[in-house]
């Protein structure tokens, strides 16, 4: 659904991005994983429309800067890594936000699947006794599921995704990310994700693209990539050792 081809990002001479290709194919659920400072953000910026790039990325054989922002707006959802409401909105009408790409336009009348996809979307992630809600008054776990209910009334066939549960409890980590999941399984839609946690990568990626200093390592299947030379590598560690030591701490 996306070919990513040997796209590159410079600020001056610097290049945060250095020649990275890869494929994101329907079904798929692919993490972009490595440490900080490795690109992953940036190169969700460029597919995002959000920097200038060197390079190629194609929605569904078409170039993404030849396409309109609404007309992009309606294949590609973006989920930020934190979002803030600056406004009094409720969270019924932010949700809503989401159907602006697939207005008819201003002449056209109302949109026929909105109350539909609106509704869907609240019930989905667990916010339909919110909907009236100021989201001022809304936690942190709450205001996120309220902007991926956004993103799911929107009804893209990508999800973009930067970090969509840091800075949450595990509880809201463990429901955002099975949301996702449970998402995904509709015919037509792929996944792209920056994820910094592994555990997270591991248990609901189906491929990932390691990075380091703005270079991709490996990509391919998930248990391809993240094998324990690989991430010797790049995080300059026993990562596998790590893991196992910290899970044993809850076997004891």
């Amino acid at each position: 659904m996306l070919d990513i081809g040997h796209v590159t990002v410079r600020y001056g001479n610097f290049t945060a991005v250095d020649d990275v290709s890869f494929t994101l194919g329907e079904g798929m659920w692919l993490m972009l994983v490595g440490p900080n400072g490795a690109g992953k953000s940036t190169l969700i910026e460029a597919v995002s429309g959000g920097v200038s790039y060197d390079g190629e990325i194609l929605y569904k054989g078409k170039d993404l800067r030849s396409l309109k922002p609404a007309q992009r707006a309606r294949e590609i959802g973006i989920l930020a890594q934190r979002n803030l409401p600056g406004y009094a909105f409720t969270v019924e009408e932010v949700v809503r936000l989401g159907r602006y790409a697939r207005s008819p336009g201003f002449f056209s009348g109302a949109d026929p699947e909105q109350e539909e996809r609106v509704d869907s979307a609240l019930e989905l992630t667990g916010m339909t006794a919110f909907r009236h809600a100021d989201m001022l008054t809304l936690s942190g776990g709450e205001t996120q599921r309220t902007f991926l209910a956004q993103v799911f009334a929107q009804d893209p066939r990508v999800l973009i995704l930067d970090e969509p549960a840091n800075h949450l409890d595990l509880k809201y980590q463990q429901h955002i990310f099975s949301l996702i999941q449970q998402w995904l399984k509709e015919p037509g839609r792929a996944v792209l994700s920056v994820v910094h946690d592994l555990n997270l990568a591991m248990r609901f990626g189906t491929h990932a693209v390691l990075m380091d200093h703005g270079k991709s390592i490996s990509k391919g299947a998930i248990s391809e990539v993240m094998t324990p030379e690989n991430l010797q590598q790049v995080y300059g560690m026993n990562v596998y050792e790590w893991m196992r030591e910290m899970l044993s701490r809850w076997q004891e």
